[in-house]
């Protein structure tokens, strides 16, 4: 493989130390805005799940400086473990933002938002932070992974679901967005990127998505160990510890390390400041796996305009994304909230008995309804066809067809694109829509005047002189 011995990593720190708050557009603050609010939305819904609750025990066991707050909660802790726990918190329902080369928020956002706390930064501070993260997070994934999801030119336009590949990379985003807060320069900059090259946990979404049954709550990465990782970067590089400051460059460089197959620096630097990725973002309206939400939107849309029940469906056949076609979406053995957001059969039957969108679809209750277990059955699915033109020609396509079967009808409709999405502009999900899902995942663990409250701070970040001012509304008020 012939490589590009620029240095990278001292182009890219060039970029993270050169850009001020001023240099964003209007657009990218906004969607910043929206995506803090949503995932900590995500975050209050986390609090009822397993996940949730074990990750904040877990986080309150090493105490220290009560610094930075625990979303939802009542509790102060050092900023590195409330960046543990939040990210957990904030991944655990599967229900935050994604973009390409997938979950990004949970990896990026928890860091940058426990060391603000930390220190007083301001609103500015940290909408800087979250955009150069994702920005920087997104890039990487794709000069790792190719820019058409798992397609290569060598398959001939085929989907290779690749068995190496992860999300850890993210690394390198929320360690960029932390020294940001801390007003890092070049030195101290490119030491912490290198550092947290070297510390960066290893891909494992392949072993996750293979096992049948699946059966770790950390899934394609613990959220809460990355944003460990990335202070532990910051902080040693602060302290004077030394990093790899060529990370990126040569034959052994972090692509090879990593385990991916190419390395397309080009793709990283190209247009960057310029023109922002981070903008491709997308929002998901259901609580579970994204490669699902295609469908869920027409089969819901099929059982409300047609008033049907659970007992009159006879059954559902799913033509989805190939990505489905692992162990991991076939796995009928409910056994935790987490395995609930990735089985299609449960998705589906949770969908049709018309449960709460939430938390609820992964309540212990709802997982041993008997009569959603007896759904699942009805349940069958299997890859489009024609998803790989699709998405040969658009790479945000998401070509699904769902058929039900009942009342000695068929009922069918087929999609090209999920709610949630940048666009089409009917997908989008506008503002209000973002504010009414916060609402509905906070509910519960913060009063309605604090839900009220948060909205309005985040909407007006960019005010804000010290993020104390949100965090003191996110505390339990139950």
């Amino acid at each position: 493989m012939a490589l590009n011995r620029r240095n990278i990593t001292q182009e890219l720190v060039e970029f993270i130390t050169a850009i001020r708050f001023e240099d964003l557009p209007k657009e990218v603050v906004h969607e910043a805005k929206r995506v803090i609010l949503d995932s900590i939305g995500c975050a209050l819904a986390g609090v009822h799940t397993d996940k949730g609750r074990i990750s904040i025990n877990f986080a309150r066991r090493f105490n220290g400086k009560p610094e930075s707050t625990v979303l939802g909660t009542a509790n102060k802790l050092s900023c590195i473990n409330a960046a543990f726990a939040n990210g957990e918190l904030i991944n655990a329902l599967d229900m935050d933002a994604v973009m390409y080369p997938g979950h990004i928020s949970p990896y990026v956002i928890p860091g940058p938002l426990a060391v603000a706390e930390s220190i007083g930064a301001s609103g500015r501070d940290l909408i800087l932070a979250i955009a150069i993260g994702h920005e920087i997070s997104g890039r990487i994934g794709e000069s790792l992974r190719g820019s058409k999801k798992f397609i290569k030119e060598d398959t001939g336009g085929k989907i290779v679901i690749s068995d190496v590949h992860g999300l850890s990379s993210s690394i390198f985003g929320g360690t960029a967005g932390i020294g940001k807060i801390l007003k890092f320069d070049k030195e101290k900059m490119l030491h912490a990127i290198g550092i947290a090259g070297h510390i960066c946990p290893v891909p494992t979404v392949g072993k996750w998505q293979n096992t049948d049954p699946p059966s770790t709550m950390a899934k394609y990465l613990s959220a809460g160990w990355l944003g460990k990782a990335e202070i532990t970067a910051v902080f040693l590089a602060e302290t004077g510890y030394i990093g790899d400051i060529d990370v990126f460059g040569g034959e052994y460089g972090f692509w090879k390390f990593y385990a991916s197959d190419k390395w397309r620096p080009d793709i990283l630097m190209d247009k960057l400041g310029q023109e922002w990725r981070f903008l491709k973002i997308s929002y998901k309206p259901y609580p579970c796996c994204r490669l699902m939400h295609s469908g869920l939107d027409s089969f819901i849309k099929i059982i409300e305009e047609n008033k049907l029940l659970p007992q009159e469906i006879e059954k559902v056949n799913l033509l989805l994304d190939p990505l489905t076609d692992k162990p991991l979406w076939y796995n009928k053995e409910i056994k935790s909230h987490v395995d609930a957001q990735f089985s299609v059969p449960y998705v589906f039957a949770v969908a049709a008995h018309r449960i709460k969108i939430g938390a609820d679809w992964q309540s212990l209750s709802t997982i041993s309804n008997p009569s959603i277990r007896d759904f699942m059955n009805k349940v069958s699915f299997k890859p489009h066809p024609h998803f790989d033109e699709m998405m040969l020609k658009g790479r945000m396509s998401s070509l699904s067809k769902v058929e039900v079967f009942a009342r000695g009808k068929i009922f069918s409709e087929e999609k090209t694109w999920m709610k949630g999405d940048p666009f089409p502009e009917e997908a989008r999900m506008r503002d209000e829509e973002l504010v009414e899902k916060f609402r509905n995942n906070g509910r519960g663990i913060i009063n309605e005047d604090s839900l009220g409250k948060v909205v309005e701070i985040i909407f007006k970040l960019d005010e804000v002189e010290e993020i104390g001012e949100l965090m003191k509304s996110l505390v339990s008020t139950f």
